[in-house]
């Protein structure tokens, strides 16, 4: 049996991890999980029972990281054994980070059928900051306020992965973001 594409969209806020993943899907017959969609919900409840507003905060992070990326490998195992190909969007920071976190990441998604690809979208902590003033999403509010965000923060959420990976840039169109993912997973 052929693998099927697995699609991992990684990369810091704003990167535009969500509008390539469709662009992808669409082509690739794939679904898309997103994890601030298939977590969102319940980890606003978590939010306003902790206090907290920004996802980063430790406090939240500490309590629903672990099961916010078991939500998106069970979606995507359970997706690849109905044999349909996924595009995973959700920053894979520790999976970037890693070595041992992507290992299990990419294994997990083998057994189950899969041939994950991680692509990584390359943003400038400066570039970060304008696209999440741009947004204006609620759920960036928290983070903006904060002083040391792009110093430290931004910093980190835009450092290139240790781990293999597709690098592409960002700021590219989303359609020749889209073409150059699809030709990497064709290969």
């Amino acid at each position: 049996m052929t693998a099927l594409p697995v699609v991992l969209l990684s990369g810091a806020p704003a990167s535009g991890k969500s509008t390539l993943a469709h662009l992808v899907a669409r082509e690739l017959r794939a679904a898309v999980i997103d994890q601030d969609v298939a977590t969102a919900p319940l980890v606003d409840v978590v939010q306003r029972l902790v206090g907290v507003d920004d996802l980063d905060d430790p406090r939240l992070a500490g309590l629903t990281r672990d099961a916010r990326y078991r939500v998106v490998l069970d979606l995507a195992v359970d997706n690849l054994d109905a044999g349909i190909p996924v595009v995973l969007v959700a920053p894979f920071t520790a999976e970037r980070a890693r070595p041992t976190a992507w290992t299990a990441t990419h294994d997990r998604l083998v057994v189950a059928g899969g041939a994950p690809t991680l692509v990584w979208l390359r943003l400038e902590p400066e570039e970060m900051v304008r696209r999440l003033r741009a947004r204006g999403a609620d759920r960036d509010a928290a983070k903006l306020a904060a002083a040391d965000y792009v110093t430290e923060v931004a910093a980190l959420a835009c450092q290139a992965p240790v781990v293999p990976h597709i690098a592409l840039d960002a700021t590219l169109h989303p359609a020749e973001l889209a073409r150059a993912v699809l030709d990497a997973v064709s290969r």
